[in-house]
């Protein structure tokens, strides 16, 4: 096949310029980007061999070669792994094709320091070569298949592709260095890289024998190589033998991350099931985290040979940000995808690293409490999917939730539901909260007003996900949660006897009001009644214990689920001068205007969206004509 040249994706042209200039000052990383793959590549062909032996082709001993030629000016990086064919060479070197790429490129902002950590959390692999170089090569043969595919660009927003020969599966990556980067012609300065960053990984990185002098001081000639690495892998150590730098450069390695993790779990498991877990819980989230169609997480080894890269498998969805491996000693090798789904072993396995990884969030909640809440402002709402989809962990995952208040300051989520219990008032039995669209919408709400005048703290829920989240999640230490927009209000522990009287006599005063209101609303409203949750607005919507909140109902609707209407109950303040004007109006002929624009009021204050704005401008103009 010809050699034919092609355009690289926009965001890879994008990508490359952006890693050139902002990766500049930690260029060394190139070398442990080129080494991780060619070890996952080894990786995968070990697990596939396992099916199918012929991938061998007669050569089992896997290597990763690192060499360099001053003279040529290249370093180059070679694998004898599973390689890849030309398909799988333009689609993972010539796209980008994942979830958050748009997202990723909107929050870059041209700061070389802020961009190299977005750029890092981003994944850049492959593309780290052309922070040295000025043209690349690539050479590579699938293992199984006959020809190889060379692969050549100078990163200038085309590459060229052709079929070749190529005698050993793998992939030869070719470096050609730009000026003014000969210190990477050096052995020592390789091999100084390779022990700072990929020391951990079990293959042997070979590169050619340190030169040798005969007695005359004349150098020996030899091609013989060693291994520069440890080559065993760093999970099998002993805790004692690891620092904790080995330990975040493992992490680098893993999890493809350019930023250290915020902490990580070592132990080895013995018993029914023997096995080795090191999970880390990254800094930053991802910019896949909510692709649920992703599939990198924690990566399953047996007996130290890799099997797969499956969170599905090994984690549940709500700690899918979890990096790390396990190892199981009494797993087959031949396992497959579906004897994973149905085995009891791996549930067990499963459900022990998932009892590792909250007994490691309590503990930084406990006493890193500053690093929590930069892990809850990253993964937050990933955990609150927990309660959920875990229950035999709903109680420890309801333990590490965190919510904002009315009792804290600004829209951060630092308050605990323990926090909330330790600060409960006397005689108070249920833990309120509220949800809405947005922070403002439940800051906001007039269903607060007669907690704020009675000093009742007030969780404020605007995630998504909380909705589904208080659905699981019903008490806490004993302590109800109660929606303060469902039900009747019942603050009867906080109120003395004159206030109940004064209610009595308010409702007595508007009967007449409020039966001409539910007439004047007709079917758009479940009931009418008089309410003391309010003290500023003139009237709220709420919703039968049992029904579906309307912010729910909204939610499922913008997503394109069929829901069925929940008619509100609408309850109007009878201190408020509106509510005393229609008291006035009561019969006249423009009461069923004042009463509809009670309940557009209202339902504008929840964020809900009216069925006739226009209907709604005119009867304002109307009134307020009236008026003036």
């Amino acid at each position: 096949m010809s050699k034919e040249t092609l355009g690289f994706q926009t965001e890879v042209k994008q990508l490359l310029q952006l890693m050139i200039h902002s990766l500049y000052s930690n260029k060394e990383i190139f070398l442990r980007e080129l080494v991780s793959n060619a070890s996952d590549a080894c990786d995968k062909l070990r697990f596939a061999a396992t099916q199918h032996a012929d991938l061998y082709e007669g050569d089992g001993d896997l290597k990763i070669h690192v060499a360099f030629d001053k003279d040529a000016r290249t370093v180059t990086v070679t694998d004898n792994g599973i390689g890849m064919s030309r398909d799988e060479v333009v689609a993972n070197i010539g796209t980008i094709a994942r979830s958050g790429t748009k997202e990723f490129f909107s929050q870059l902002t041209g700061d070389s320091a802020k961009d190299s950590h977005l750029i890092g959390q981003f994944g850049v692999g492959f593309y780290s070569a052309f922070i040295i170089a000025d043209k690349v090569t690539l050479t590579t043969r699938r293992a199984g298949e006959h020809y190889a595919t060379r692969w050549e660009s100078a990163g200038d927003g085309e590459y060229t592709i052709e079929e070749v020969q190529k005698a050993g599966r793998g992939t030869e990556i070719v470096l050609h260095l730009k000026e003014g980067e000969d210190e990477f012609l050096n052995d020592w300065r390789l091999r100084s890289i390779i022990t700072k960053y990929s020391d951990h990984i079990s293959l042997p990185i070979l590169m050619k024998k340190r030169a040798e002098y005969d007695d005359e001081g004349k150098e020996k000639p030899t091609d013989e190589l060693e291994a520069v690495n440890q080559a065993n892998a760093l999970w099998t150590r002993s805790k004692s033998e690891i620092s904790d730098e080995q330990y975040k450069e493992f992490y680098k390695h893993v999890a493809h991350d350019f930023e250290d993790p915020l902490a990580w779990s070592h132990a080895r498991i013995e018993g029914r099931q023997e096995y080795t877990e090191l999970l880390y819980i990254p800094t930053r989230a991802p910019f896949d985290l909510y692709d649920r169609d992703r599939r990198h997480g924690v990566k399953l080894y047996v007996k130290r040979v890799f099997i797969m890269e499956d969170s599905e498998k090994l984690m549940p969805q709500y700690l899918r940000f979890v990096r790390g491996v396990i190892d199981s000693a009494d797993l087959p090798l031949n396992v497959s995808r579906e004897i994973l789904q149905q085995s009891k072993d791996v549930e067990s396995i499963k459900s022990g690293c998932v009892k590792k990884v909250l007994s490691l969030l309590e503990d930084l909640a406990e006493n890193r409490k500053e690093d929590y809440a930069k892990f809850w402002a990253e993964f937050g709402k990933v955990m609150k999917e927990g309660p959920g989809e875990d229950f035999a962990n709903k109680e420890r995952i309801a333990g590490l939730l965190r919510f904002a208040s009315t009792a804290s300051e600004g829209e951060g989520q630092g308050v605990s539901l323990a926090d909330y219990v330790g600060r409960l008032k006397e005689g108070q039995d249920k833990i309120y909260y509220i949800t809405a669209d947005t922070f403002a919408a439940a800051k906001n709400s007039p269903h607060l007003e007669v907690f704020k005048k009675k000093g009742i703290e007030v969780l404020l829920l605007a995630d998504r996900v909380d909705e589904w989240l208080v659905s699981s999640v019903t008490e806490f230490d004993g302590k109800k949660l109660q929606s303060i927009a469902k039900g009747e209000l019942d603050l009867g522990q906080f109120e003395d006897e004159a206030e109940k009287k004064q209610q009595e006599e308010a409702a007595n005063e508007l009967k007449d009001v409020i039966e001409a209101i539910k007439t004047a609303l007709g079917e758009q409203v479940k009931d009418v009644r008089v309410t003391h949750r309010l003290t500023d607005s003139p009237a709220c919507l709420v919703v039968e214990n049992f029904d579906m909140s309307a912010n729910l109902e909204r939610l499922l609707k913008s997503a394109g689920q069929e829901v069925k209407n929940t008619k509100p109950i609408l309850e109007v303040n009878p201190e408020h001068l509106l509510v005393k004007k229609l008291k006035v109006e009561t019969g006249g002929e423009r009461f069923s205007d004042w009463s509809q624009l009670l309940l557009d009021q209202a339902l504008l204050a929840e964020g809900a969206q009216l069925d006739d704005p226009a209907g709604f401008v005119k009867r304002l103009n109307g009134l307020m004509l009236t008026v003036a």
